[in-house]
This record gives C-alpha cells, sequence and structure tokens, in this order.
C-alpha cells in the first residue's frame, strides 16, 4: 500500500488526450479573441498614449519634426522661467480648494431637500437634475449672458434690491468667484448619488436617535453624516480629479482672462500644446498634473480611514 502511494506521489501527471488539449487550446483562442478588442483599445489608447508622453516630456517636440531629446529641460523652464505655470496653477488649487467644497455642500443640500416625501417630488429631482446633463459648452454661453454686467439678469436682479454689481467674468477679482456660482447649475450630477445614499439610511437609525432626544440637527451630525460618509470621499475624490482638470468653462467664457485671473492649469496646458505647438513642454506639463492630483487624491484616501464610516466595520 505504502509503495503504490509512493508511485502516485511521484509519477507524472497523465497526459490529456490530443481532443482534450485541442478544445483547451481553442477555448484559450476564443477567450482571447473576445478579449481583444479591448486589449486592442488598452494598448492604442491608453498605454501607448501614457508612454509616448512620458518620452515627450524628456523632448523638443513640435508635432511636425521629429522629436529632440533634451532631458529635464522642460521641467526646468517650467518651474524657473514660466511664470505663467505658476499662476494657473494657483488659479486650479483656488478652484479645488474653494469650489470643490461649495459645490459639495450645494449637492448634499440639494439632496437633503428632495429626499423629503412630499407631493410631486420626482418632479423636482427631474428639474434639478437636468441641468447636470446640459452641454457644457451651452450652460457657459448661457451663462455668459446671465453674468453680463450690464444687462445680465443676475445683476439687474441685485440693482433692483440695491445691492453691489459685481463684474463678473470682467473683474479679475470676481472671475473665480463668478465660475464657481455657475458650477452651482451643474449640482444635480453629485445630488443623484447622494440622493439614493440617503435612501439607504436605515430609518430605524434616526428613530432610536429621535427617542434618545436628539434634535435634527444632531441626527444629521451623527447618524445621516457618517452614513453617507463613503458617498462623500466619492464624490470628493471624483471631484478633485475634475477640478484640477476645469478647461471648458474657462475656455469658452474668458479664454483666462483678465489679467489671466480664470487662467486654470489644463487650459494653460492646451494653449502650449494647440497655440504654440510645444507639445514636449505640454506633455511635461500633463505628467506635473498627474503627479500633483495623485498626491492630493493619497492624501484624502489617507485621511478617510478617520472619518469614512463602512457599515459593518469599526472606523
Amino acid at each position: 500500500m505504502k509503495e503504490r502511494s509512493y508511485h502516485l506521489l511521484t509519477s507524472s501527471p497523465p497526459l490529456l488526450h490530443p481532443y482534450r488539449r485541442r478544445a483547451s487550446r481553442n477555448a484559450q483562442l476564443t477567450g482571447l479573441a473576445f478579449a481583444a478588442p479591448w486589449i486592442v483599445g488598452f494598448i492604442v489608447f491608453f498605454a501607448y498614449p501614457v508612454i509616448a508622453s512620458a518620452y515627450y516630456s524628456l523632448c523638443s517636440f513640435d508635432a511636425i519634426r521629429p522629436p529632440r531629446f533634451i532631458g529635464f529641460e522642460n521641467y526646468r523652464r517650467m518651474f524657473t522661467e514660466d511664470d505663467l505655470f505658476w499662476k494657473s496653477l494657483w488659479n486650479t488649487l483656488y478652484m479645488v480648494v474653494a469650489g470643490l467644497p461649495v459645490g459639495l455642500a450645494a449637492s448634499l443640500g440639494i439632496a437633503l431637500l428632495l429626499n423629503r416625501k412630499v407631493k410631486g417630488m420626482t418632479v423636482y429631482r427631474t428639474i434639478y437634475y437636468l441641468p447636470s446633463i446640459t452641454p457644457v459648452v451651452a450652460t457657459s454661453i448661457l451663462w455668459l449672458w446671465l453674468l453680463n454686467p450690464e444687462m445680465g439678469l443676475i445683476n439687474i436682479a441685485l440693482g433692483k434690491m440695491h445691492l453691489m454689481q459685481p463684474g463678473w467674468l470682467t473683474d479679475p477679482a470676481w472671475a473665480k468667484a463668478a465660475l464657481i456660482l455657475m458650477g452651482l447649475w451643474g449640482a444635480g450630477g453629485g445630488m443623484v448619488i447622494y440622493l439614493a445614499a440617503l435612501q439607504d439610511v436605515p430609518e430605524s437609525l434616526t428613530e432610536a436617535a429621535a427617542l434618545d432626544g436628539a434634535g435634527k440637527l444632531q441626527q444629521f451630525r451623527h447618524v445621516t453624516l457618517p452614513m453617507l460618509s463613503p458617498v462623500i470621499l466619492f464624490n470628493l475624490i471624483m471631484g478633485l480629479i475634475g477640478s484640477f482638470q476645469y478647461f471648458t468653462q474657462a475656455y469658452v467664457m474668458t479664454s483666462g482672462g483678465p489679467q489671466d485671473s480664470t487662467m486654470f492649469y489644463a487650459l494653460h496646458l492646451f494653449n502650449r500644446a494647440f497655440l504654440d505647438f510645444r507639445m514636449g513642454y505640454a506633455s511635461a506639463m500633463a505628467w506635473v498634473l498627474f503627479l500633483v492630483t495623485l498626491v492630493c487624491a493619497l492624501l484624502v484616501f489617507k485621511t478617510s480611514a478617520r472619518w469614512v464610516y463602512y457599515a459593518g466595520e469599526g472606523r
């Protein structure tokens, strides 16, 4: 018996029948054939552009002549000679620090209002969501009229109330605030996500808090907000990435003006690439933007363990 067991352990596995080997190979080829469109798309539209941009960032390249390797010269010029680089980075950080929290708070506030049990609530939800699916270019042109300092509806309304009428997009002190105000128009996208999360907050928790004497504000702070924290984290990360890539509104409405007050990083990168044809320099800017966004996202994830609550898990 021992000799038989030793023979079974030491003997090589039996060879597959030729038919089974052929069937197994055909199954592998079939799987690869189905996955081929994704694999080819990943290589052509993601892997190759990323590798190429990393190489071009080390070259002098104008998209017409062959790239010429210059090492880290693009990065040196960016940090030491390009004053607009620092200006655009500051403008972008302003939108991240000031604009992103306002947008998150507005989305959450609207979601709390639309979570109430009121007749016709589905109509209100649809109305608040529609602006978020409106094309950004169309929205930007609309707000150009609304924010016109002389004939815009916003300044007309402020004048009726005898309040200050800012220059908005023509005043460097108000230009970024005007874009933040316009961003609230599309708060419905985040509102939908918050609204879905609010539907999952157990009513038993709020009822128990109410029985313990907690008011509405305390219920929101100690029950609703912790239950929403994973969704807040998601919206924060997505908003962070979107804020660092802020481009279309500034491109359509201000082209970076007045006095470069809305010259955001992505717009500055676009100008260097497609107006100056400095593709190598623009590639270097893209990698700096990627690293800054990555560091900020990692910091958010690092601190999330302190304030994000996952049901069924300890903090």
